[in-house]
């Protein structure tokens, strides 16, 4: 009996078999003479008495009711014959208050020797009953709208929503039937619906709809309606209670979608121009209007130019000249319409002009009034044809893609009754968006395929980006068209270690083969660059290129094809390493960087000029330069310095002169240097390529020196762990820790020491580890049941891009990662 009496005074973790666990109710055992032998903390927290002052006295003392032996002697009964009881008994609180508990009794059962009994109970709290008035105002004040119809659909009852909903006030209601009072609804439908449900019993929900109302009568609206049976006491239906609620957004967003989806099907199906814009009219009527036109500029039905706009010039402002190219009615033959197909029109909502095309948002004019001022003067024929067929509601679109302005779209409603509403205009707008795209696709390939365009602009970089190391700037000057496209072409080309590879480079010629010469070239240079050959070696293989392309051009003449013999070109390529700021560089034949220091000092490198590339039996020797930060660094091709007297020393002098002017924005001084120092058209292209040095300052760089020991990768893979996450990169932490972690086991294992281990930190993260050995890194695909070899496998996988380059004292592996 004492360890019972401690069990339920020191609560021990139940187990599931626990037959004294009562959960959250209070609970004590009580023998058969009624003394307390257990009592749980709930029942202290329900009664306020603590255990000492309980176990062992009178269960009676704690009622607040008096003795009733006979009803104990028949609940002992009960519990002994397994069945249990449960009552509504009053107890007293240890403060005196009066307490109503649910009291449940168990089944007898034996501690020791002993006869007890479990007995639980928890405190009845009054249950909420809602008052008429609560119910009477949920009924009446519903944002669902209700109503009670009788056996004949009768009204009996409705709510204050639904009068709102359909306008008709509830006097008038009563009494009547829907199909009597709101004939623009599918009131027949809706009635069917409702007999149905009184028939079978069985409710109909979320039946959606769509109609006119008194509260509205202008708008089609659409409801979400439930029907219910009323059953009364006897289970006979009674009549039938209904509830509405109206979706119109919802169903004019589904209904959006699906017109949306249905235009990407029936739009765009051709690469014609006409064709496209024809579609949109068509697919446009009847579904969202009676009367659609569609003018594009001449521009994008021109197969000249790149999409200039075409203007009549006059005392008035320039206006655009449009072509009809689209055209759709409901009527047969669009007698609406003032133009047709191919004709040159003039059409903007007035009093809209030029800029509606080119920045302006879709116009919306709800009530058009035929008799308005404004349309009497500048559009007559049309404002009287909109008298004519009745068009009394209209929708402008632009026709814009890829911020080209492409023409103009027109929607307007005769037939159809109801005019645009805002909404309308979000659907109008994604039909013409669509057919904007389709449009100008097909304009872009009309043209592709019916204009020349020049190897000279397709071959040169569209856009160049020095990283973090270099602001970079360019200007190319066609040569003159008398001239031919030319051979002049410019790159910057990113590398590992955030250093950056820049070319500038001249083919000897004109015409087809130069260009095409040059972007053959161009493309040697950027994948020589990618497997991080120094300059020299790179100028040794780009000779050979143009040998062997002079080659197959002589062997193309031997055979009797027409064929222009190819010279050779000349060429500078500097690779510049912001973490040292050096710059290395080696040219062949061609004209030296130009250098501005950020004190305005000007020079000129001279790395050995090597031979022009194609002469062969050559070697070709690197020159290496620091650069202080901002520092302006520039090559050239010869027709930038050649000038009218052709005096190259001169040239250059006068180059210097003006990239030493205090111009902060490197783009603007490079469009001036080369506007003053080549004002009229010369018979040589000309390049410019500018760029401002930057630094990698300490706080982007840290390395460690390897110990050539296995315990060593820890620590360092701890190290660049830790500064990755102090330069806020956290999300790389892991990927880089495996990055280190492979790089330095594989040079420790199989590279010669010195090693050392960089992170660098700027556009990407680099992990590079440095060596002493020339053995180059071989990625090998382990078989699933060799031991090692995954290593460079899994770094490829982490990185965004890794490789490796060769020092005078070794090679470099490196990886680079994302920055997220």
């Amino acid at each position: 009996m004492d360890s019972v009496r401690k069990g339920f005074d020191a609560p021990t973790p139940a187990g599931p078999d626990d037959f004294l666990d009562a959960s959250t109710d209070a609970a004590a055992v009580v023998s058969a003479g009624g003394v307390v032998v257990g009592w749980t903390r709930g029942a202290e927290a329900l009664l306020g008495y603590p255990a000492p002052e309980v176990v062992g006295s009178s269960a009676a003392g704690l009622l607040a009711m008096p003795g009733d032996p006979a009803r104990v002697a028949g609940v002992a009964e009960r519990c002994r014959a397994g069945m249990g009881w449960s009552g509504l008994i009053p107890v007293r609180h240890r403060g005196g208050d009066r307490i109503e508990v649910d009291l449940r009794v168990s089944a007898s059962f034996r501690i020791g020797g002993d006869e007890c009994f479990l007995i639980s109970a928890r405190e009845r709290r009054p249950q909420w009953a809602m008052g008429q008035s609560v119910l009477d105002g949920f009924l009446t004040r519903s944002p669902v709208g209700m109503a009670v119809m009788d056996l004949q659909l009768r009204y009996v009852w409705l709510n204050d929503t639904l009068e709102r909903l359909g306008g008709v006030p509830r006097e008038q209601r009563l009494g009547r039937r829907l199909s009597e009072l709101l004939p623009g609804l599918q009131a027949d439908t809706i009635e069917a619906l409702m007999r149905k449900v009184m028939e079978t019993g069985a409710p109909v929900t979320d039946y959606e709809y769509v109609g006119w109302s008194w509260a509205d009568p202008h708008r089609q609206r659409a409801y979400s309606t439930s029907f219910f049976p009323l059953v009364d006491a006897e289970n006979s239906i009674t009549g039938v209670c209904y509830m509405v609620l109206d979706v119109t957004e919802r169903w004019n967003a589904r209904q959006l979608l699906t017109l949306v989806n249905e235009a990407g099907a029936s739009i765009g199906r051709s690469l014609d121009v006409m064709r496209t814009a024809q579609e949109l009219a068509d697919f446009a009527v009847p579904r969202f209007a009676d009367f659609v036109i569609v003018d594009l500029l001449e521009p994008v039905l021109s197969t000249e130019g790149h999409g200039t706009w075409l203007t009549d010039a006059g005392p008035a402002p320039a206006r655009p000249v449009m072509r009809r190219a689209g055209l759709s009615s409901v009527r047969t033959g669009s007698p609406e319409a003032v133009a047709r197909i191919g004709d040159r029109v003039y059409f903007l909502p007035p009093p809209h002009g030029l800029d509606l095309l080119i920045n302006g948002e879709p116009i919306l004019i709800p009530v058009l009034d035929p008799a308005d001022d404004v349309w009497l003067a500048e559009q007559p024929a049309r404002a009287a044809s909109i008298r004519e067929f009745g068009l009394h509601s209209l929708i402008s679109v632009p026709m814009r893609a890829r911020n080209t302005a492409l023409g103009l779209t027109t929607f307007a409603r005769s037939v159809n009754p109801v005019s645009f509403q805002p909404d309308d205009v979000l659907l109008a707008r994604e039909l013409v968006a669509r057919a904007a795209l389709c449009v100008d696709n097909a304009r872009r390939y009309t043209r592709e395929h019916t204009a020349a365009v020049t190897l000279q602009r397709s071959l040169l970089p569209h856009a160049l980006t020095g990283g973090t190391a270099l602001e970079v700037a360019s200007s190319y000057l066609p040569a003159d068209a008398t001239g031919g496209v030319g051979g002049d072409w410019f790159d910057v080309i990113p590398l590992s270690g955030a250093r950056v590879g820049l070319v500038v480079g001249d083919v000897v010629g004109h015409g087809i083969t130069a260009a095409a010469t040059m972007g053959r070239l161009r493309t040697a240079v950027q994948t020589l660059a990618d497997m991080e050959m120094p300059p020299d070696e790179l100028l040794a293989h780009l000779d050979d290129l143009v040998l062997r392309l002079s080659e197959e051009e002589a062997g193309g003449e031997a055979a009797g094809k027409s064929t222009a013999t190819f010279l050779g070109a000349t060429c500078l390529y500097a690779v510049y390493d912001p973490v040292t700021r050096r710059c290395t560089m080696a040219r062949a034949g061609h004209p030296p960087p130009v250098v501005v220091d950020p004190d305005g000092h000007v020079h000129f490198p001279e790395p050995p000029a090597g031979p022009p590339l194609g002469l062969g039996g050559m070697a070709f020797e690197a020159t290496e330069i620091e650069l202080a930060e901002n520092s302006l660094f520039g090559l050239y091709t010869d027709g930038l310095i050649q000038g009218t007297d052709d005096d190259m020393e001169l040239g250059m002098s006068r180059l210097g002169d003006v990239l030493s002017q205090s111009e902060s924005d490197l783009g603007t001084l490079c469009t001036s240097a080369v506007q003053q120092l080549v004002p009229t058209p010369q018979p040589d292209d000309i390049a410019l390529l500018l760029t401002r040095t930057h630094a990698l300052g300490a706080d982007h760089v840290v390395s460690w020196d390897v110990p050539l020991v296995p315990a060593a990768v820890g620590e360092l893979r701890a190290q660049a762990t830790r500064q990755v996450e102090a330069w806020g990169l956290g999300e790389l932490a892991m990927t880089t820790e495996l990055i280190v972690s492979e790089l330095v086991t594989n040079a420790i294992r199989y590279a010669a020491p010195p090693i050392r281990l960089r992170l660098l930190r700027d556009a990407r993260l680099t992990c590079e580890v440095a060596d002493a050995s020339s053995t180059a890194p071989r990625l090998r695909h382990a078989r699933s049941m060799d031991e090692g070899g995954r290593g460079l496998f899994l770094v490829a996988q982490l990185s965004h891009r890794w490789g490796a380059r060769y020092t005078a004292g070794g090679k470099v592996i490196w990886s680079e990662q994302e920055i997220p």
